[in-house]
């Protein structure tokens, strides 16, 4: 049977996915206009330049992490729309729909998932843009100092969504499940 859940909440989390991921969407399509071979480095060595090869990398991640974001992002529309269709049936509490927890709880998990991989996927672009722009790692200098900056706010970033999605997708539903269940055994 369906469980009763609060969906305003969910569809308040569902945009806030909508929102990050259409930001990051951007940011895709303003590295594949600044995704341009060697001149436009701020390298003089030759031996610091990277290969053509990175930037066909480059923009393969900049695809790849699209695609997750574009994944993510039609998973949280689709979710919305579900409870938003559900919402208009019951005219007496327009924030409180009967929706399977179990739709939510994945298809949150699906979203964020997405969300996630784009995430690594956009790094991963983002390793290889300072490669083009600044020049190799193993030159040292301001590469390295970017990547280190980048792999740990970044890193850090994906730490906390990723636990936070988790516990939001599975441990909360089972908490209200069980405070549902405190209640009743009171009364």
């Amino acid at each position: 049977m369906l469980d009763g859940l609060k969906s305003s909440v969910h569809v308040t989390a569902l945009d806030g996915i909508v929102n990050v991921n259409s930001l990051f969407t951007m940011a895709i399509f303003i590295g594949f206009s600044m995704t341009t071979p060697t001149q436009n480095s701020a390298v003089a060595e030759t031996e610091c330049q990277t290969s053509h090869e990175t930037v066909r990398r480059l923009i393969v991640f900049e695809v790849v992490s699209f695609s997750f974001f574009l994944f993510s992002s039609l998973i949280a529309q689709s979710l919305k729309l579900a409870i938003n269709l559900i919402n208009n049936m019951d005219q007496s509490d327009p924030h409180k729909a009967d929706i399977d927890p179990d739709y939510i709880r994945y298809g949150l998990f699906g979203s964020a998932t997405g969300s996630v991989l784009g995430c690594l996927f956009l790094m991963l672009s983002i390793m290889d843009f300072i490669r083009v722009k600044l020049g190799s790692y193993s030159c040292g200098g301001k590469p390295v100092y970017a990547l280190v900056t980048l792999l740990i706010f970044v890193g850090s970033g994906l730490l906390v969504y990723i636990t936070t999605a988790v516990y939001a997708s599975f441990f909360v539903e089972i908490s209200s499940r069980n405070n549902e269940r405190l209640l009743e055994n009171k009364t």
